[in-house]
């Protein structure tokens, strides 16, 4: 990064709300401290130092022009004609235009020179603003903080909206309408998922769809009274595991079904790890699958 030298004066506080309120404005020697240093304490500028006669100067300011409309507000862009701003040049130690200056905090943080495309300036900004985030990728995280389910729905609702097809949103609502029992409507949302998009976490909704849709037959005390009569009851622990399954209780299914792997070395054993491994793609809880997975390893091996 390079070395700028101090502006003469400390920054002052910010400017009141309302200066330069545009995300793209000029810039002049009158205005720098306000619109640039300024305003760097609330939202990071990025300043365009250019020259009418420079040739690159035009080929970038559209570039940095989409790029600010883009992003959405998470940074401002100030253009300066270094030919009208001798001091701010000599003070920036300009040798060469265009120089981009990205100022953060009242200070200037980082620059690159040229006429960049705008794959490369989207690295340079991702640098210092982290990742651009969508509109509807915005709201899909706003949901996973929402207070309760229901506004997490309309949230969710709102951000296809924006993006139709956006499958981790559309991925997240059906979880969500799975989890009050809304079957044929999850369904529906998780057929709107664009089909090459359909990977693991889609089957495992679809199978928890499934599971929720044909309760086992069985009563769980009558199979827990076998089971703690026989061990070895393997009938008995796939029917209590798929009840539990059924429930969603999956940690309590899985162990049931660990209990035969770890009990059985024959056909009892294979069944119950083909089903483990269908069952952890239809488990909601990461933490819950880690802990499967790792049991199951120990007891194969």
């Amino acid at each position: 990064m390079a070395t700028f030298p101090s502006f003469s004066n400390p920054v002052p506080p910010p400017a009141p709300a309302g200066a330069a309120d545009d995300l793209s404005f000029d810039v002049t020697e009158a205005d720098f401290r306000q619109t640039v240093l300024e305003r760097s304490l609330d939202v990071p500028v990025l300043l365009d130092c250019w020259a009418p006669w420079c040739g690159p100067c035009r080929n970038l300011k559209p570039v940095l022009e989409k790029l600010v409309q883009d992003y959405g507000g998470r940074f401002v862009l100030a253009k300066l004609n270094t030919d009208e701003a001798p001091q701010i040049s000599a003070a920036l130690q300009i040798r060469s235009i265009p120089l981009v200056v990205l100022f953060v905090g009242g200070r200037p943080v980082d620059q690159f020179m040229g006429a960049q495309p705008e794959g490369t300036v989207r690295k340079f900004l991702d640098k210092h603003l982290g990742p651009q985030v969508s509109e509807a990728e915005a709201l899909r995280l706003e949901a996973a903080e929402a207070p309760d389910a229901e506004t997490a729905e309309a949230i969710l609702h709102e951000a296809l909206q924006v993006e139709p097809r956006n499958a981790a949103v559309l991925l997240d609502l059906a979880e969500r309408v799975i989890a009050r029992g809304g079957l044929d409507e999850a369904e529906r949302v998780l057929a709107a998922v664009p089909a090459d998009q359909r990977k693991d976490r889609h089957a495992g909704l679809l199978k928890r769809i499934e599971l929720a849709r044909n309760r086992p037959q069985g009563d769980p005390a009558t199979l827990t009274a076998r089971i703690a009569a026989n061990g070895k009851d393997f009938e008995a622990r796939f029917a209590l595991a798929a009840i539990l399954a059924y429930e969603s209780d999956f940690n309590a299914a899985f162990d049931q079904l660990l209990e035969v792997v770890l009990r059985d070395k024959a056909e009892w054993r294979e069944k119950a790890r083909k089903q483990l491994v269908e069952w952890f793609d239809a488990c909601p809880d990461p933490a819950v699958v880690s802990r499967g997975r790792r049991y199951l390893g120990m007891y194969l091996n």
